[in-house]
């Protein structure tokens, strides 16, 4: 019989979770959930080495371990610290987090466009949701901010620099899930920028992953761009049998009626993708048919994107009929026979511009 593995008992914001070794505060808060999960801009579980760039995770460590139950001296990003048995972490309990939180905000606001009204990444915006939760209402920053001009990184994924926050996602993305990476950071310190050499294109069957790894308006999809707004749309689920082996075919639709304006792949609570989808569901299967629907897509409450699904609503009352007591009004008929006025050989929709008096009888 296997020997059962010791687990860590951690305490976060004083609920305690047992979890094994090796996990980081930030999945151990995790496993807890809700509010006292610290937020993440970089860290993305299913791509490896992610994390530690943005430090948005950041908590307070103050007790080590059963073991050592002095405090950590410093707060530490909670993406890359692993557990210790007897551990306690404050996240939102401590006022020393969230002040040092809403600073690191601030610094990632500094460069970042109040372009959210034009922002096709408005409505599932991390850092949107970020910047309200924990921004300051306003900026010290009195300089000129960097700004770089919008780039096509081939014809289906545009770049918008100006926006980037330089969290790595895209790029660890392209270099684990694609066979070949041809874009990366480019320049060092405030010089620093995701581009391709020598303006390559990103071509590749899963490069459009990142474009829903990007927790910003960074990298976005230009078959959907400026489109519609994600909050008018209704997402579904629907899944195929893809030709791609490496594909999962798990999709969610993006429809507004039976227009399917964009694909993705399924994200889950923390917005990271479940299974990574090939670029022929995501950009070349746009047609109902080509699915098969499972039903609508589970939204949070919070989420403005829940606020287009129509549920527990009264239809209106039609206000003609009760003033014709009952009788249906005659909306649709064939305007020749009602009519005396139009000659019953001429179609008046047919015609080339305005009306003329031959078209009328005399």
């Amino acid at each position: 019989m296997a020997e059962e593995k010791k687990l860590f008992k951690v305490k976060i914001d004083n609920i305690s979770v047992e979890v094994e070794p090796g996990t980081t505060i930030l999945n151990a808060a995790r496993q807890i959930g809700g509010e006292i999960v610290p937020p993440a801009m970089c860290y993305y579980s299913k791509l490896q080495g992610s994390g530690g760039k943005c430090r948005t995770c950041l908590v307070k460590v103050s007790k080590g371990s059963d073991a050592d139950p002095r405090p950590m001296p410093k707060l530490v990003a909670s993406c890359r610290t692993t557990v210790m048995d007897g551990m306690e972490v404050s996240n939102i309990t401590s006022p020393e987090v969230l002040e040092a939180r809403k600073g690191v905000v601030e610094f990632l606001l500094l460069n970042h466009p109040l372009d959210c009204p034009v922002c096709d990444q408005a409505g599932e915006c991390h850092l949107q949701d970020l910047s309200y939760e924990h921004g300051a209402d306003s900026t010290r920053y009195e300089f000129k901010r960097r700004t770089f001009d919008k780039v096509d990184l081939g014809d289906k994924i545009k770049l918008h620099m100006t926006r980037c926050i330089l969290c790595y996602r895209c790029v660890y993305t392209a270099d684990q899930l694609t066979e070949k990476r041809e874009h990366g950071i480019l320049g060092r310190g405030d010089a620093s920028e995701i581009s391709t050499y020598i303006s390559q294109s990103l071509d590749n069957d899963f490069i459009g992953n990142v474009i829903d790894v990007c927790p910003v308006g960074a990298l976005t999809d230009q078959t959907f761009r400026f489109k519609n707004r994600v909050w008018f749309l209704k997402p579904v689920d629907a899944h195929r049998d893809c030709e791609n082996p490496k594909c999962c075919g798990k999709t969610v639709l993006w429809m507004r009626g039976n227009e399917v304006f964009r694909v993705t792949a399924r994200k889950d609570k923390y917005g990271e993708v479940e299974a990574f989808i090939c670029d022929t569901c995501r950009f070349d299967k746009k047609d109902v048919k080509d699915w098969i629907i499972e039903g609508p897509r589970k939204i949070e409450r919070n989420s403005v994107i829940s606020q287009g699904h129509y549920v527990n609503t009264v239809k209106p009352k039609d206000a003609l009929v009760e003033v014709l007591d009952g009788r249906q009004p005659k909306l649709l008929f064939d305007i020749h026979s009602e009519s005396q006025v139009n000659r019953p050989d001429i179609d008046l929709s047919k015609i080339h511009g305005p009306a003329h008096s031959d078209d009328f009888k005399k």
